[in-house]
């Protein structure tokens, strides 16, 4: 029995968007493969590396008489479009023919890896079955973007998300408020706005910045002057990124765990609610919908 109970076979941290909470997940990486930001820790403690292609492939076979129902899979670590063309359609491929009820596979997509790739073999990749990307934009702000070693620039974020929705892939991607501290926080919220108008997503996540190393660390290698920003910091902060976003046909959340206040719905027709909402809590932080401290998490 335990036999079983391990599969599959996870290499500890697992990380997935919430929207994959009923997913099964598979490694096909381990690691991340840039992970030089400096926000970030998720994959700290595993260097990035491509599992074996016959590993996975058994691991896919033991697992699909144990969850014949499968629905959605969504591809780990943090970025599955490290993967060569060919190994990923190979998955893909294996994946459908090994799940009959398989509706959706999704990934983790760093804007790098998808500037590498072909157009012809994104689209060759959407055909196999990978229909979500999820896509850390983080900022539109060229000198946060340098100050954090993304290793990326703005332009290119939305080249990256471009190629992808081109190429027929749905786009889910996240940005971070905070991650600017307060001298940048308007050209943080202004310049986000304008890459996520020209990229065209989805969907849009908005995470608040939550450091695993503290404060310190991060705020000495930001390299000039940083700190985290005040609840109030961080409302006010939103509601520019929501009056500068200009893509109405998406999603907009902010709902995650590390959020002061969770709020959401379609641009085009909630996004006047969502502003006027937070105006509210600015003007009266005892409404009770901020989220205490001890509730918030990564």
């Amino acid at each position: 029995m335990r036999f079983f109970e391990e599969i599959p076979h996870y290499i500890p941290p697992l990380f997935r968007p919430p929207s994959e909470a009923r997913s099964l997940i598979f490694q096909v990486t381990y690691g991340c493969s840039h992970d030089t930001c400096t926000f970030c820790r998720m994959y700290s403690t595993k260097p990035f590396r491509k599992r074996k292609e016959e590993e996975v492939l058994k691991e896919f076979e033991m697992c699909a008489p144990l969850y014949p129902r499968t629905r959605r899979i969504f591809l780990a670590d943090g970025d599955a479009m490290a993967l060569s063309t060919r190994v990923l359609v190979l998955y893909l491929e294996k994946l459908y023919e090994l799940f009959p009820n398989l509706e959706r596979v999704s990934a983790y997509a760093c804007p790098q890896n998808l500037l590498r790739k072909k157009m012809e073999d994104l689209e060759r990749i959407r055909k196999s079955g990978l229909k979500l990307l999820y896509v850390g934009i983080e900022s539109g702000s060229d000198e946060v973007l340098e100050r954090v070693k993304k290793g990326v620039n703005a332009k290119e974020i939305v080249e990256a998300c471009n190629k992808a929705k081109d190429a027929g892939f749905m786009t889910s991607v996240t940005v971070i408020l905070g991650l600017g501290g307060p001298e940048l926080s308007e050209e943080h919220a202004k310049e986000t706005g304008k890459v996520l108008t020209l990229s065209r997503p989805d969907y849009i996540g908005a995470l608040t910045l939550m450091l695993h190393e503290g404060n310190a660390d991060f705020a000495e290698k930001f390299g000039r002057f940083w700190r985290p920003l005040t609840i109030e910091e961080t409302l006010i902060e939103e509601k520019n990124l929501l009056l500068n976003i200009e893509c109405d046909e998406c999603e907009f959340r902010s709902n995650h765990a590390s959020n002061w206040l969770a709020i959401g719905g379609r641009l085009q027709k909630d996004r006047k609610e969502m502003i006027e909402l937070i105006d509210r809590v600015l003007e009266d932080p005892s409404m009770g919908l901020i989220r205490p401290d001890w509730m918030r998490a990564l």
